[in-house]
This record gives C-alpha cells, structure tokens and sequence, in this order.
C-alpha cells in the first residue's frame, strides 16, 4: 500500500507541476542538485535528462532580383518564383506546402560623385521569401543543403537552416517531471540513510524551467534554452521538493 500511495504522489506531483509549467509557459533548466535543511526539513533538488529525435522540420529561402524598371524587376521575380516553385515539386515537395510570401519592395539611389545619395531612384530591389513544414526531417535536411542548385538556373536563392522541432513536447514535460521527482526523492533518501532519517511528507514542489540543448551541450541559462538548431537534442527537467525529516 506503500509504494501504491508513493506511486501516487509522484503523479500528483507531475500533474501539480505540469499545470504550473502550463501557467507560466517556461522552458529549460540547469540538471544538477542543491540541499539544504531548515526548520526540520530538507530542500533537494533533483533532475532527468533523455534524449530525443526531431519529428518536424521548418526551413525558409529567399530569393530577389534588381532593376531600374519596377515593372521589369516584377516580370524577373515572377518567372523566379516559377523556377522555385518547380525545383521543390521535382524535389518531392508537395505544391501545398510550400508557401510563398508577399513579395518585398525597395529602392535604390543614385549616387553622386561625393559619394552621397540623391534623391533620383536608380532602380528597384524586390524579394520574396519560401517556408515548407514537414516531418519529412531528412528530405528538408537535404532541400536545405542542395537548393542552392537554383543559382545554377539564374536563381539568386538564399537556403536558410532549417528550425527542428519535437511535436511531443507537452506530454514529454509531464513524464520528465515525474521522473524528476521522483529523481528528489531517492537522492533524499541517500543524504538521510547516513543520519538514521529519512525523508516525511512532500512539503512543497518548484518546477525549474526546462533545457533542450544539442547533445553533449553545456550550455545553461537562468532564462531557458530551446534548441531548433539540432535535429538530435536533450532535454533536462529539474524539480525542487521539500521534505519533512522523519
């Protein structure tokens, strides 16, 4: 009956903390314990860290085109676009998910002998931007990579990296919570075993923000870290408990 009621707690602690990471929206910590005692109780800090796996990838490129005429410069964008448009459908890119942005317009000045700019518009900018979603991670990986392939057509086609993202995030908290605690409690019972006590009842639980880094990172922040940079990433979860000593 013990360990049913053990058991319990750990769950009403995920569930406790999972609503007040939901309220305040946080994101990474740092994974190590901190103890301290007062007033008879026992203040543990305790940590989980798994790996997981990218299961959705957001890449964006841009092209753009200059002219002195607007008109000729809008003729040049639109047959880019066209060849954008068929490079990502002969890629494997479904037609639906790639979307265009509106396009972007700027001038150009003259300048003078004196290296001023004057007022005279000397031609026209114009720039249009592409965004495919997909959960296709190594097909957008190698899109990322390759399409600037576009130059070779005349295409003046910038890749961005890709954003890599875990779409099972929320209940991957709550589990990491969990385990957290239960993390606190066993380190608890260890720093008690040497006195003869042990840890009581659950006074009070903090959640620390949560750190999704690339693997083998050591980089932390009081603010949280949300890597989309990695496809492979960590993710660290630590859980303040209060313990009455027994």
């Amino acid at each position: 009956m013990e360990k049913v009621n053990e058991g319990k707690s750990y769950v009403i602690v995920a569930v406790i903390l999972a609503a007040a990471l939901i309220a305040a929206s946080l994101i990474v910590t740092q994974g190590f314990v901190k103890v301290k005692a007062s007033q008879n109780t026992l203040s543990v800090k305790g940590s989980a860290k798994k790996e997981i796996k990218s299961d959705f990838a957001v890449w964006t490129g841009s092209f753009s085109v200059q002219s002195s005429q607007l008109s000729e410069a809008y003729s040049m964008l639109t047959g880019d676009a066209a060849k954008v448009k068929k490079y990502l459908v002969d890629s494997g890119i479904p037609e639906k998910s790639i979307v265009f942005s509106a396009i972007s317009t700027s001038t150009y000045n003259e300048i003078l002998p004196n290296g001023v700019y004057s007022n005279k518009i000397e031609g026209y900018r114009l720039f249009q931007s592409i965004e495919i979603k997909s959960a296709d991670i190594d097909k957008i990986t190698e899109l990322s990579r390759e399409s600037t392939e576009l130059i070779n057509q005349g295409v003046e086609f910038q890749s961005i990296p890709p954003q890599y993202f875990y779409t099972k995030l929320a209940d991957l908290k709550i589990e990491m919570i969990e385990l957290a605690a239960k993390d606190a409690q066993l380190r608890a019972e260890k720093l008690l075993a040497v006195t003869g006590s042990k840890p009581g009842k659950l006074r009070a639980a903090r959640l620390g923000v949560f750190q999704i880094t690339p693997p083998f990172s050591n980089e932390v922040s009081d603010y949280g870290i949300n890597d989309t940079s990695s496809i492979d990433k960590e993710i660290t979860a630590v859980v303040t408990c209060d313990f009455e000593i027994d």
